[in-house]
């Protein structure tokens, strides 16, 4: 199943009103995530950016808290039809947070100058583990290549397009 066809099942099958618009949906081979966005909080004028802040993560919050149960049986349904798990998520102004989400582990042969990178990341402080270092990693060059990276992303939908038009 697609990334379209999988948004088009869950922005049909979420209860009206719990976000603003269609929630965005992304797969790989184990996990679908659904993260929404939340409307903003009334706030009056003159509050701080750090308290704006604060309201989006308690709108959050309080989000996950009530929808808990729905949710759940929406998750239920998807892991039996498409046999992944779902993990959700909720967007709120510059406020995103994840939950339930899956920690699948990657195997990786690394030779000795990526595991000096990695053993000096720990040494320093930034991660706790050769483990956490590495999903590090991977995070930075998602943050600081991520045009290169959806632009990849594209070109393999079009690698896609291509082989099933391709001789069977």
């Amino acid at each position: 199943m697609t990334n379209e066809e999988l948004q088009a099942w869950f922005a049909g099958r979420l209860p009206d009103g719990w976000f603003t618009s269609a929630p965005t949906v992304s797969a790989d081979s184990e996990e679908i995530l659904v993260v929404g966005t939340l409307a903003e909080p009334e706030l009056g004028e003159g509050t701080t950016e750090d308290a704006r802040r604060q309201a989006r993560a308690a709108r959050i919050d309080r989000f996950r808290e009530e929808t808990r149960e729905q949710r759940m049986k929406v998750a239920s349904e998807a892991e039996r039809s498409f046999g992944r798990k779902v993990a959700w998520g909720a967007a709120c102004g510059d406020v995103t947070k994840h939950f339930t989400t899956l920690s699948i582990p990657v195997m990786t042969r690394l030779r000795m100058p990526e595991r000096i990178t990695l053993d000096t990341l720990v040494d320093a402080g930034v991660a706790r583990s050769r483990s956490e270092a590495l999903a590090w990693c991977v995070r930075l060059v998602g943050r600081h290549q991520k045009d290169w990276i959806a632009e990849l992303r594209e070109a393999l939908v079009k690698v896609d397009e291509v082989k099933a038009k391709g001789p069977a």
